[in-house]
Parts: structure tokens; C-alpha cells; sequence
């Protein structure tokens, strides 16, 4: 009985040593008992610059074009980005935003001044789309506005005049100015930047100058309900937010960082749709340093605003990589495939798992630029898989935040290894939506789902995949990467079981 009994022993540590095939293996426990903050829909942002055929040909065309639009906006362009529910869009950069100069942007277009786009591509800027064409875009798409002011070549009075032009219901010369070219009412902009990448392009400063100049810029900075944003640290530099922290929280209500995915280098970013697992994998490993970004950039804030009233803004993200072959270099106009689709689930779980300090994000850029939602070439129009990830993550908007508890097999190759799921849930008019990633490209992932506090009586789910890991979608064919149902997971005894196929974003929902 003894050998017996070793034996017996030997075979259960043997047992729980070896990997689980079933469904244990993954699991997710969702705290629907222990809900969060809300998710901002604002973290659902979008980013459009004067860069490349973003605004032109892109949004705008003009409204002599026969391209369909509406007072030059393209329509297809505009029912895509309604369908998709954007909260918010930044504008107008970027580096541009240090070189614009907003009242070359207003009045007759014929008699406003051309500019030369020094940091995209060296070309002409005929400034046909200004501030009012701006905002009767956001107006027409049904979002909030986000205006980056000029700090790097401007000054404080020009961006007082643009605020006051823009918010002001008194009678100023602004606002005379403003009823002279057509717009009677104020707009409601809530946001404001001061200046962008001031540490880079925004005018190469220390933290320490720039704190003492956002400073300056807040106090002109007037307009009700505000909210006043300060030009924060380039991904790891700590030491900026530490220092605008620490001179500046009480004249701020964001600050913002900037990281983009770059799978190989600045100077060889790779091709956005020819790669192998191994830049597939540096992609998915790149970007999970976001995760690490936020939580060290929220830790600094906590020691000077332990209430979380100033918010965390990513307010530049995305994959970068080089520009497709024919296309200006200066216009980073690269396709966009089902990599690009798990890129922005991932981002986007990481935000809603941090909505307690994360209020905003703004995915680089709305169109034809970087990791777009939409391609325009003349008269056609793709809706890329990114564009399908944020349709299917709008549930969020507005939502209430469920922490999670996942425990996941990794993703592993030769050059590492990362968990293999990335989750994010969250409840909205009782039904609990659960967003989840599985970055193994060849390998599916069975996981097991508890809802904690909620009988569930019904699922239902979509899902985001491919068969290639390189698919994407390309003018005149037909789509390789949209949303489909998904019909998987199983819900039994109260418990929900789950199949993720390999290289899938996926929604499942429960009611």
C-alpha cells in the first residue's frame, strides 16, 4: 500500500505539472459584483492632422468635387465614421498644430493665405480646411471636438483670441470676427491642448521650461467647462510627467504621452503587410509595453494627485511602420491588416483596465495616415480592420468598467513569450460585454468564464479573424478581415465556456 500510495502521489504532481487541455487552462473571473470607474468614451478618440491625404482626400475634397460629400465633407466617409460612433477627434496636429496659425484658416477661402506643411512632405497647405470646417466635420459625425493649440511658433494672445473666437457668446472682436464668416452661435469645445510634443517637434524643450510655459498658456486659457490639457512625455520619460506633475497639476485637467508600435526600427520600420511570426510576435510584444506605460506614468501622477482628478491622455498611438512602396514618405500612408486589428484590441483593453486615470486615447490617425480606420483612394473607400475592432468595441463607450482576473497559457517563439489573451470587460444597461485577444497567431485558446454577482441566462458574441495573419483589406476587392458573428461560446449551469481562435479579437456579451 505504501509503493502504492508513492505512486498515487507521483501521478497528481505529474497531473497538475503538465499543461491543461481543457478549458480550465484560461480563465477569466469578471467582478459584475465589484464594478469600476466608467469608461470614458472619450478613450474611443481619434486623431486627425494635416498630414498626407488625412484631412484632403481623406475628410474633405471640396464641394465642387464629384466625389458625393456634403459642403465638401465625402460621405461615405462621413456615414462610416458615424456608424462607428466616434466620441472625439484631435485636431489639427500633431507637429502641424506648432505651425498653424488658425487665422489663416477662416474667412473666404479664396483669400486665405497658402503655408508650406514644413514636417509632412514639404507641401503646399492652402488652408481650405480651417477651424469652422473643423468643427461643422465633428458637428456632422456627431462628436466632440479636440483643438491642439499652437505653443512651439505661437503665442499666448493668438491662442487666447482662437479660444474666445471659437467658445465666446459675448460681443469681442473675436466674436464679431467669428459672425462675419458665417457662424453666429459659439461652438461647445470642450478640449484644449497646450502645444504638442513640446519636448520634440513642439518646440524641443526641458520639462522643466515647458511647466513653466503651460503654466503661462493655462491662465489665458478661458472658456466654460474647459478642459485644459498639457503636452506630455514622449512613452518612457518619466521624468517629464514627474516634473509637470509636480509644477503644474493644479492648472491642468490632462496631461498626455505618445507611443507608437514600432516592430523594427525608427529608421527600418518594416512593411505594414509582408512579415513573418517573428515581426508578428516583436508587434504584439511592443505593444503590451503600453501596459507598463500607463501604470508607471498613473504611479507618478498618484504622488501628486492621489484623487485621479487629472486624467492620463494617450493621445497618440498606433502601429508605425514604413510607408507603402510608390507612396511620399512624408505621408506615412501604410495598409492596415488583421496585426494592425489586435494591436488596437489590446490598446484599447489596456485603457479600459485603467479608466480610473485613463480618460482619453486617440488612435494615430482617423485616415490614410498610420494605423487608420479608413483608406480613400478618389472615389472608393476600405474600412480596414482596425476600423471593425473599435465598431466592435464601442460597447464600452460610456460603460461601466468589470475588473477581471485572467489566468492565460503564454504565446511563445524564440524570441519570447507574452500571455496569450488580453481581456478587458465592462456592464451597460445590464448587459456585460467582455473583449478579449488572442495574439497566438496559429494556436487556438479555450477559456472558461465565471461572471461573479449575475445569473446569466443568454450569450451571444462577434468576432474580428482571418486565415492569414497578413490579411487585410484593398479597393475594389472583397473584404478579407470584417465582423462576424460568433457563435462559440457556450453558456451552461452559469458558467460560459469559450473557444478563441487563433489571431481573433472577440466580443462575447451576456445578459
Amino acid at each position: 500500500m505504501k509503493n502504492v500510495s508513492r505512486f498515487q502521489a507521483f501521478l497528481i504532481v505529474l497531473f497538475f505539472s503538465l499543461p491543461f487541455c481543457g478549458f480550465s487552462q484560461n480563465s477569466v473571473v469578471v467582478h459584475a459584483d465589484k464594478p469600476g470607474p466608467k469608461i470614458d468614451k472619450a478613450i474611443y478618440g481619434h486623431f486627425a492632422e494635416h498630414l498626407g491625404h488625412c484631412i484632403y482626400g481623406g475628410i474633405y475634397v471640396g464641394e465642387k468635387s464629384d466625389i458625393p460629400n456634403i459642403k465638401g465633407f465625402r460621405l461615405d466617409v462621413v456615414g462610416a465614421l458615424k456608424d462607428l460612433k466616434v466620441p472625439l477627434v484631435r485636431w489639427p496636429g500633431g507637429c502641424f498644430a506648432d505651425t498653424y496659425h488658425w487665422k489663416d484658416g477662416i474667412g473666404p477661402k479664396s483669400e486665405r493665405p497658402s503655408i508650406i506643411n514644413v514636417h509632412w512632405g514639404g507641401v503646399t497647405e492652402d488652408n481650405s480646411f480651417g477651424t469652422h470646417e473643423f468643427l461643422d466635420f465633428c458637428e456632422l459625425i456627431g462628436c466632440d471636438a479636440y483643438v491642439c493649440l499652437n505653443v512651439g511658433s505661437g503665442s499666448v494672445q493668438e491662442a487666447a483670441q482662437w479660444i474666445e473666437y471659437v467658445t465666446s457668446s459675448n460681443e469681442s472682436p473675436m466674436t464679431k470676427l467669428r459672425k462675419q464668416n458665417g457662424r453666429e452661435k459659439p461652438w461647445n469645445v470642450k478640449y484644449w491642448a497646450a502645444g504638442n510634443e513640446t519636448w520634440g517637434c513642439g518646440g524641443s524643450m526641458r520639462p522643466e521650461y515647458y511647466a513653466d510655459l503651460y503654466n503661462q498658456y493655462s491662465s489665458f486659457m478661458r472658456a466654460p467647462g474647459m478642459y485644459k490639457i498639457a503636452s506630455g512625455a514622449n512613452g518612457e520619460d518619466y521624468r517629464w510627467t514627474d516634473v509637470l506633475m509636480k509644477q503644474s497639476a493644479s492648472m491642468m485637467n490632462g496631461i498626455s504621452v505618445h507611443y507608437y508600435t514600432v516592430p523594427g526600427t525608427w529608421e527600418n520600420k518594416r512593411s505594414a503587410t509582408q512579415f513573418d511570426e517573428k515581426e508578428w510576435f516583436s508587434t504584439m510584444e511592443k505593444t503590451l509595453k503600453m501596459e507598463e506605460l500607463v501604470t508607471k506614468h498613473s504611479a507618478i501622477m498618484d504622488k501628486y494627485d492621489p484623487g485621479k482628478k487629472v486624467g492620463l491622455l494617450v493621445d497618440e498611438w498606433g502601429n508605425w511602420f514604413d510607408v507603402e512602396p510608390g507612396t511620399n514618405p512624408g505621408f506615412l500612408y501604410q495598409q492596415n491588416t488583421l496585426r494592425d486589428a489586435l494591436v488596437a484590441g489590446i490598446n484599447l483593453n489596456i485603457f479600459n483596465n485603467h479608466a480610473d486615470r485613463v480618460r482619453m486615447s486617440n488612435i494615430a490617425q482617423m485616415i490614410n495616415v498610420l494605423q487608420s480606420v479608413i483608406l480613400t483612394k478618389e472615389k472608393e473607400m476600405v474600412l480596414t480592420p482596425t476600423y471593425y475592432v473599435f465598431k466592435m468595441y464601442n460597447v464600452h463607450q460610456d460603460a461601466t468598467l468589470l475588473p477581471l482576473d485572467l489566468k492565460c497559457n503564454k504565446y511563445t517563439t524564440e524570441s519570447g513569450s507574452v500571455d496569450a489573451i488580453n481581456a478587458s470587460a465592462s456592464v451597460k444597461d445590464g448587459v456585460v460585454s467582455i473583449t478579449l485577444c488572442n495574439l497566438d497567431p496559429s494556436k487556438s485558446q479555450n477559456v472558461s468564464f465565471e461572471i461573479q454577482g449575475l445569473k446569466l441566462a443568454q450569450v451571444s458574441g462577434k468576432i474580428v479573424t482571418s486565415g492569414k495573419m497578413n490579411a487585410y483589406n484593398d479597393f475594389g476587392k472583397k473584404e478579407e478581415v470584417t465582423i462576424a458573428d460568433y457563435n462559440a461560446a457556450k453558456l451552461s449551469n452559469g458558467l460560459v465556456e469559450a473557444t478563441l481562435p487563433a489571431k481573433s479579437v472577440v466580443l462575447i456579451q451576456l445578459k
